[in-house]
């Protein structure tokens, strides 16, 4: 059904996330072009949202896409829940608000034209506006608040504590000198309130004549037309709107929903989309494969001491969030942690912990029911590949996720040896008033034990990357391969997941893109195009 009379503009961007509020910002600031953002979710002016310690309230609600992945083999056949925001903002929306920029060498490792950590540098310094004052590692001014954490649970100050009695160094600064080491995270948050994308980029700009914001509009495919996109079309209730683009239509939905945007479109390994009964339009095998994500595993321990974020909804701690936006609402959870390497010779760390002063139930899904503790290793360069692929040729499906964690062992060597790390940290004295009772814990140290145990308690940390991957998929200036006027910007490009949270390179790769998109930066083009890693 064709759309003759449908709205046109310079740039549709399909996704509100943390990419697509950064990219509407920065495009729109030229107001010789029009930009339209759509958004499937709702808007985000819920107290849920603003209140840091509330995001986990957002789970399989309505601002939620509420994933779960395939039955993972490794796992016991165990579907996990993959949360993704559904909301202006995203997952930013919703997540720990932890800024960590991944390890310089992560970006060097992708070994694509133009994405060296030198060159992403300045893009993550002009996104920050960090607390701490500008410097070679901040940056100050922009768009993006970076802010001590105002909880300051005893619990996570007694981990570091405990880590560092456990030998390792102490680390102030995550995204300084050095990455290796413990300490307190510093969060998006602005006033101790939650600064999601939408509020940082897109909340400040929205009364730019050029720049239109869609919610409640969910993309169903690309319109391509002799081999350009030209379009979304997309559905509103029970009506089919088409939204024209004259320059670009710029996909920001996720590492989910990009790639099945993509493939809905007929643009995906032939095969599979042939077998689906999708006209293919251009023949990409690789789009939905590359799948990573950081698999992770938590001790948790209950206790009696009243300091968890079981009480933070307690009259006397809402008014002091009122006041000052401190206490335990202002918790982002996992409030501090660390990195290590397990083993000697790596270019960087192959770990990273969380620790969340709460009982962590059931992928945040369960509720707590004592006070107590969450603390636990995460794989950051995981050699496991998983997919997304489609379920249906309804755009309305859920896409098939499979992570496909430990597929390579190496993986859940490196796991074990994080939990020994973990087990180790838990011994020490300053964690003792809060470690008195075991509620997921190994059975015994053996190593046929801390396996069991980390097949039947890992759980995703909410990190996918990687399934539209520059090269493999898009060019070095993030245009997909094979259709003109197309691009992807958001995690799925990235060919290898960064070592830490995923949230500040995803911001620093839309700043990039933005500059691309405007031809301010000049990319150096491939002699051949290098693999995914």
């Amino acid at each position: 059904m064709d759309h003759p009379n449908a709205p046109v503009y310079d740039y549709v961007i399909v996704g509100a996330g943390t990419a697509g509020c950064v990219l509407a910002a920065r495009l729109s600031e030229d107001p010789d072009v029009t930009v339209c953002l759509i958004e499937a979710g709702p808007t985000d002016d819920t107290d849920n949202i603003r209140i840091p310690a509330a995001g986990g309230k957002l789970c399989r609600t309505r601002y939620d896409w509420d994933y779960d992945s395939h039955d993972e083999p490794n796992l016991g056949g165990r579907r996990l829940y993959l949360p993704r925001g559904r909301v202006l903002g995203g997952t930013s929306a919703m997540n720990g608000m932890v800024h960590i920029r991944g390890n310089p060498v992560d970006f060097d490792e992708w070994r694509q034209p133009g994405w060296t950590y030198e060159t992403m540098l300045p893009y993550f310094l002009r996104s920050e506006d960090n607390e701490r004052g500008a410097s070679r590692h901040h940056g100050v001014g922009g768009p993006l608040p970076v802010a001590e954490g105002r909880s300051r649970n005893p619990m996570a100050a007694a981990f570091v504590r405990a880590a560092l009695a456990a030998g390792h160094p102490a680390n102030d600064d995550f995204n300084g000198p050095r990455q290796d080491g413990f300490g307190q995270y510093q969060v998006n948050q602005r006033d101790g309130r939650r600064c999601s994308a939408a509020a940082a980029y897109l909340h400040p700009v929205a009364d730019r004549p050029n720049l239109r914001v869609w919610t409640h509009l969910q993309a169903h495919r690309i319109l391509v037309e002799g081999g350009t996109a030209r379009g979304v079309r997309c559905q509103r209730l029970d009506e089919i709107v088409d939204v024209r683009a004259r320059r670009e239509v710029i996909l920001s939905a996720g590492a989910y929903n990009s790639p099945q945007l993509l493939m809905l479109s007929g643009i995906g390994p032939a095969d599979q989309l042939t077998a689906l009964g999708i006209p293919v339009v251009a023949d990409l095998p690789e789009v939905g494969r590359n799948l990573q994500d950081h698999p992770s595993t938590y001790l948790v321990f209950t206790h009696d001491e009243p300091v968890s974020l079981l009480s933070a909804g307690e009259e006397r701690h809402v008014r002091q969030f009122e006041s000052d936006g401190s206490g335990p609402l202002s918790s982002n959870v996992p409030e501090a942690g660390g990195f290590v390497r397990t083993r000697d010779g790596l270019p960087a760390p192959d770990v990273q912990f969380h620790v969340l002063p709460v009982m962590f139930v059931d992928c945040a899904l369960g509720v707590p029911t004592e006070h107590g503790i969450s603390f636990g290793p995460c794989v950051l360069r995981p050699a496991s590949r998983g997919d997304v692929t489609l379920a249906s040729d309804d755009p309305t499906a859920k896409p098939r996720i499979r992570h496909r964690y430990y597929a390579d062992p190496a993986d859940l060597e490196t796991m074990v040896a994080g939990v020994r790390i973990a087990l180790d940290i838990a011994r020490q004295a300053p964690l003792a008033p809060y470690t008195r009772r075991a509620w997921a814990h190994p059975a015994s140290g053996d190593d046929a034990d801390l396996r069991a145990f980390v097949r039947a308690h890992t759980q995703s940390i909410f990190h996918p990357a990687g399934t539209c991957a520059i090269g493999a998929v898009v060019d070095p200036r993030l245009r997909v391969h094979g259709v003109a006027g197309l691009r992807v910007v958001d995690a799925s490009v990235m060919p290898l997941v960064p070592r830490g949270n995923t949230n500040a390179p995803t911001v620093a790769v839309a700043e990039r893109a933005a500059d691309l998109i405007r031809d301010r930066v000049p990319v150096p083009e491939p002699a051949v195009a290098a693999g995914v890693g």
